[in-house]
């Protein structure tokens, strides 16, 4: 039977009985939960959509950072065996510039959704949401973005401009 004279007769069987096609699924898994799905939406947007409770200030994000961070990112973030949160030259005297938190990253918001999903390595998804504030207005502060005693939450974290937040050009701006 030749291609064309398959399908109408596939799609026939399948309109008849749809549930003989899938009774022999094998049934693995479970629904998900509204709990479930709640406990992994974390994503937090630009504007701040979606910042939980919670607060913290660079000296509290200090102390965490010298506990649970400094391994990877060296003392005061400028480097380790993981990437230089801290410092940079502007990316406009060259492409290849060292990208760190100051001199590349558009918004606030991002590093404290990227350090509560991703870190500390190994175990990520462990700090608190205090933690997580904590060392965000830390990191922060150390790029000197925000004072060092500000305290960063939910109402201030949006607030917080970065460098480089107009030096992103838009792909397709007709797409958005």
């Amino acid at each position: 039977m030749s291609m064309r004279k398959f399908l109408p007769v596939l799609a026939l069987a399948l309109a008849i009985s749809p549930a003989a096609v899938f009774a022999d699924s094998p049934r693995l898994g479970q629904p998900i939960s509204e709990a479930d799905v709640k406990a992994w939406d974390i994503s937090v947007l630009p504007d701040g959509s979606n910042l939980p409770a919670g607060s913290g200030t660079s000296a509290m994000g200090a102390r965490i950072f010298a506990e649970k961070c400094t391994a990877c990112h060296g003392e005061g973030g400028k480097g380790g065996k993981n990437n230089e949160l801290v410092g940079g030259e502007p990316l406009s005297s060259r492409i290849e510039a060292t990208k760190t938190i100051a001199n590349f990253w558009q918004y606030s918001t991002t590093l404290f959704d990227y350090i509560r999903r991703a870190m500390p390595w190994p175990n990520p998804r462990t700090l608190s949401d205090d933690e997580v504030y904590a060392l965000t207005a830390y990191i922060l502060a150390l790029n000197k973005i925000i004072d060092e005693k500000a305290v960063m939450n939910a109402q201030t974290l949006p607030k917080v401009r970065m460098p480089n937040r107009d030096g992103f050009i838009i792909r397709f701006p007709d797409k958005i």
